[in-house]
């Protein structure tokens, strides 16, 4: 018997939007109108006016500063879906690479740790690297166009989240959580004969911890 289909899950653009909250960030910087950023950007910013390096600067002062990741939106129907999956048998692995802020990886991996409890988003493991073929996966999600291009390379299965900067890929595709959803049930059936998408007495609901302490039962 095969054993447990693993996901491996990128953060940045996938679950959490990071578009969203560092525009709020640098127009707070800027002192402009947040509308100076738009949110149909490259993945160089270069539609932000960025000059070099200038994307580092910013970036350092977003999570040292503004506890960016600590502070970001969930992406709609992501923490639903991934608590749907772990409930089916989906072993979820959280595949990062936010330590390239210099003196700053104790503030990464902190305001990483929270955001995920805050949120509710389920996972087994949680990796900070910055090669993902080395994580042992059946497959992924992400959103980089060198992250998915080295791992498919690997001979690996990505599905590709859909964003402006990655849409002259092709291949497996999502545009949605719901379909991402889909993708990840077919494929770890296939992995082990068969899947159950609700487990009988789980709890559906991302608050379900919460729920079961106001009841007491825990």
């Amino acid at each position: 018997m095969s054993g447990p289909f693993i996901l491996g899950v990128d953060l940045d653009g996938v679950v959490a939007n990071h578009t969203s909250r560092f525009r709020e960030i640098v127009a707070d910087i800027n002192n402009v109108p947040i509308e100076t950023y738009p949110m149909e950007r490259s993945w160089d910013f270069h539609e932000w006016g960025f000059g070099p390096d200038e994307y580092s600067d910013y970036h350092r002062v977003a999570v040292l500063e503004y506890d960016m990741f600590a502070t970001m939106p969930v992406i709609e129907g992501a923490a639903e879906a991934l608590w749907r999956l772990s409930d089916a048998g989906v072993w979820i692995r959280i595949v990062t690479h936010r330590l390239y802020v210099n003196w700053g990886h104790g503030a990464a991996v902190g305001q990483t740790a929270q955001w995920l409890e805050d949120n509710r988003i389920p996972y087994r493991d949680l990796c900070f690297l910055g090669d993902k073929p080395e994580v042992q996966a059946d497959a992924y999600i992400d959103d980089a166009v060198h992250n998915i291009t080295k791992l498919r390379n690997a001979g690996n299965t990505v599905i590709t989240f859909d964003q402006p900067y990655n849409r002259d890929l092709e291949g497996l595709r999502a545009k949605s959580w719901q379909e991402v959803e889909e993708i990840v049930t077919q494929l770890a059936a296939r992995h082990t004969g068969a899947i159950q998408t609700q487990l009988p007495g789980i709890d559906a609901g991302v608050d379900r911890v919460e729920r079961r302490r106001q009841l007491g039962d825990i």
